[in-house]
C-alpha cells in the first residue's frame, strides 16, 4: 500500500511544514487544484505553490477543475508522478490524451455520487483511479462507508479485464477507515497526519494499522 500525503489542512508556516511533511515516510505529495468553479474552494497558483513545494519529491496532482486542458498544461512543469482529472468533467478523452503527451501518468477521480460505470470507456487506459470518499474541496470530512464497494468493483473489472490501474482513495482516511481500503493501491492521507506536529507518529500509526513498513 502506497501514501500520498496532502498539505491541503497545512495552513501554517506552510512551506516549513510542507517540507517537514515531504521527509517522512510517504510515497507521493498529493497536490489539490480546485479552481473555485468545479468545486467552491479555490487553492493558489502554481507560482506560489512552487515556492512553497520541496520539488525534488513526488507528486499526485489532482486536478478539481473545469478548464482540465489550461491546467494540466500548467501542472505538468512540476513533472508529476500522475496528473489526475474528473471524469465528470468536459473532454475527458482529450485530456487523457495530452496528460500522455506530456509523458506523465493518467489519473481519473470520480466524486462519490459518480457511478463506477461512467469510468468504464476509460479503464483500459488510465493509469490510476481515484475514489473520492468524501466530496472534494474540503478537509476534515467524515469517510462515506459505501465507497469501499467501488473500490471492490474496480478491483474486480481490473482482474477480469487484465487491466493495470492503481486504485487510489481520498477522504477521511486515518487508522479504522485505512483498513476498510484494504483493497485499494494507494491512500491519500492529509489532516490524520497534518493535524498535529508530530507527523512520523501519525503515519507510523496508519502504516502499523495496515501491517505496511
Amino acid at each position: 500500500m502506497l501514501l500520498s500525503a496532502s498539505f491541503l489542512s497545512i495552513k501554517e508556516d506552510r512551506k516549513e511544514n510542507i517540507l517537514k511533511l515531504s521527509n517522512e515516510k510517504i510515497d507521493f505529495l498529493h497536490v489539490d487544484v480546485m479552481d473555485g468553479e468545479f468545486i467552491s474552494n479555490k487553492t493558489e497558483c502554481l507560482d506560489s505553490l512552487k515556492k512553497i513545494l520541496p520539488l525534488s519529491t513526488p507528486f499526485d496532482v489532482h486536478l478539481m477543475v473545469n478548464d482540465t486542458m489550461s491546467y494540466i498544461e500548467e501542472f505538468s512543469s512540476l513533472r508529476p508522478n500522475y496528473i489526475t482529472i474528473h471524469v465528470e468533467t468536459d473532454y475527458v478523452l482529450k485530456a487523457i490524451d495530452f496528460i500522455k503527451e506530456q509523458n506523465i501518468k493518467v489519473g481519473l477521480s470520480i466524486k462519490p455520487n459518480t457511478p463506477v460505470r461512467k469510468l468504464i470507456p476509460y479503464l483500459p487506459i488510465v493509469d490510476l483511479v481515484l475514489v473520492m470518499s468524501v466530496e472534494p474541496g474540503e478537509g476534515e470530512q467524515t469517510f462515506i462507508e459505501n465507497t469501499v464497494n467501488k473500490i471492490q468493483e474496480l478491483k474486480r473489472i481490473r482482474e477480469i479485464h487484465n487491466y493495470h490501474y492503481l486504485i487510489e482513495v481520498d477522504g477521511g482516511i486515518n487508522e479504522r477507515t485505512a483498513k476498510l481500503c484494504k483493497d485499494a493501491d494507494i491512500l491519500v492521507c492529509g489532516s490524520y497526519i497534518t493535524n498535529g506536529s508530530r507527523y512520523s507518529v501519525q503515519i507510523e500509526k496508519l502504516k502499523k494499522s495496515l501491517n505496511v513498513e
